[in-house]
């Protein structure tokens, strides 16, 4: 499973007559941050592709994925059981080992973390009764005496209490029986499909709830209009931003900060791919599940996406010599000009001397920078009425920095900053509209595959782009600097 990149090239060249007069890069990813409300259905499927296949870091790097996809995709009687549901519901045998493989990684007698979802569809027990299966539990008693003072003087007195402490035991639960819970979950299902008009709309109603979905599409369709029909999820997903469909917008985002049923449809497709490639290709599996290991720490599931895309070997800066010698090769001197760029530098090095060197990163990152800025800038401008504060440009706080210097720092995300590839930016200054409009970004540019962050200390996010898009950037960078009027190293 490859990333491709998708860009418009050429679609605004530097300097053109009424350009804002602020960097606008030629080489642009197509349909995200303002670039979102002239989506096309052809563009529309390739951010779909995109969001489907930025899932696959989600799944792998959870620990029981490999374990999982075996269970599903060889286990001859859980086959059967998927074949026969299948047969029965109408929907495909796919689908339904996705969704399994997703809730439980194919656990019979799985336990979700809140408690009530069980099984190996993982279903509530609200839900089970909606589903037909029977969850029995009877009321017992357990007795316990407790020593309780009757009288204190002259001398204590006390008497013994017996309490009948009521509990629950479960005596039958169908959620625990596959060959009860698949078939069940399955015409549950093809239920919703009809309700909701669209086998999308089930899978999403299926994390989220129907009264969930009921909300999300009405509030797609007034988005959208009557006249475009009844609504993907992928086109209710990708409608909103902060500027445009703003009361979808945060509908969506509700339910990410509740749970990120949003992106389940997205990672029930990814979850038929991967178990597709286990099927076809074990070795095949085992190795790109091998990649999403996390090569720092203690625990083997990677935290973030920058957790893996930087390898140990990648970390080559261990001290301030070490990047005062690489000056002009695999380091650049980031662009100091933040009413163009959108950023400024607030760099704080070990010694006032070593600012220069440390006002470096990879051309790959500082085009990362670059891009980021103007699709924040732009979309804030669209978002923002000229009363509000204008944008302000970018605090960075961090670009390159030896390993030594970071090792003393004591930082979670020091060690990166010594590979070059990484940088921080602080937010906290910046007016909220404009911490909406970054965030927005990072995320469909993460959604995308493009780049990977995560909250350093407080107001600060270290940002990173993926190893198959810094060539990309690298472009960005190259650009920015004959517009910049900066020599390219």
């Amino acid at each position: 499973m490859k990333f491709a990149l998708l860009v418009f090239l050429g679609l605004v060249p530097l300097g053109q007559a009424g350009s804002p007069g602020y960097f606008i890069p030629e080489h642009r990813i197509s349909g995200i941050g303002a670039a979102r409300e002239g989506i096309t259905d052809d563009l529309l499927a390739v951010r779909t592709d995109r969001m489907v296949e930025a899932q696959t870091f989600i799944i792998l790097r959870e620990v029981g994925a490999l374990a999982g996809a075996k269970r599903v995709t060889s286990d001859a009687k859980l086959q059967a059981v998927f074949r026969s549901a299948a047969a029965r519901s109408g929907l495909p045998k796919s689908t339904l080992e996705a969704i399994a493989y997703l809730e439980s990684w194919g656990e019979a007698r799985a336990e979700s973390w809140a408690g009530s979802p069980k099984g190996i569809m993982q279903i509530s027990q609200a839900t089970a009764r909606d589903m037909g299966l029977k969850v029995v539990q009877t009321t017992r008693y357990r007795v316990t005496k407790e020593k309780v003072l009757v009288k204190s003087s002259p001398k204590p007195k006390y008497k013994t209490v017996t309490h009948r402490v009521p509990y629950k035991v479960t005596g039958r639960d169908d959620r625990l029986v596959p060959e009860r819970a698949v078939p069940a979950a399955a015409v549950y299902l093809a239920g919703m499909e009809q309700k909701f008009g669209g086998r999308d709309w089930a899978i999403f109603a299926y994390h989220c709830g129907q009264g969930c979905v009921g909300e999300m599409q009405e509030l797609a369709r007034r988005a959208l209009g009557s006249a475009a029909g009844q609504p993907t999820v992928p086109r209710m997903f990708f409608a909103a931003s902060p500027a445009r469909n703003r009361e979808l917008y945060l509908a969506i985002q509700q339910q990410m900060w509740r749970d990120y049923s949003p992106t389940y449809y997205f990672r029930v497709l990814c979850a038929e791919q991967l178990l597709t490639l286990y099927r076809n290709d074990p070795d095949a599996f085992t190795a790109l599940y091998n990649e999403y290991r996390s090569r720092f720490g203690a625990t083997a599931r990677a935290p973030y996406r920058l957790s893996v895309w930087l390898k140990p070997e990648d970390m080559v800066f261990h001290t301030s010599d070490d990047i005062r010698m690489d000056v002009g090769k695999r380091l650049a001197r980031a662009f100091d000009r933040p009413d163009y760029f959108g950023y400024e530098l607030r760099l704080a090095p070990d010694l006032p001397a070593n600012v220069e060197y440390f006002s470096q990163a990879s051309p790959a990152a500082i085009g990362t920078l670059a891009y980021l800025a103007f699709e924040t800038r732009r979309l804030y401008e669209q978002m923002i009425p000229q009363s509000q504060p204008p944008f302000q440009p970018l605090p960075v706080t961090a670009l390159v920095k030896p390993e030594q210097f970071a090792a003393e720092e004591a930082g979670r995300e020091g060690l990166a900053h010594s590979s070059g590839q990484v940088f921080d930016i602080s937010y906290g200054g910046l007016p909220p509209g404009e911490i909406e409009c970054l965030r927005f970004v990072l995320d469909d540019m993460e959604w995308d595959g493009y780049l990977g962050f995560v909250e350093e200390g407080h107001g600060t996010l270290h940002v990173g782009c993926s190893p198959t898009s810094r060539d990309f950037f690298t472009s960005v960078f190259e650009e920015a600097s004959t517009g910049a009027g900066v020599a390219t190293p």
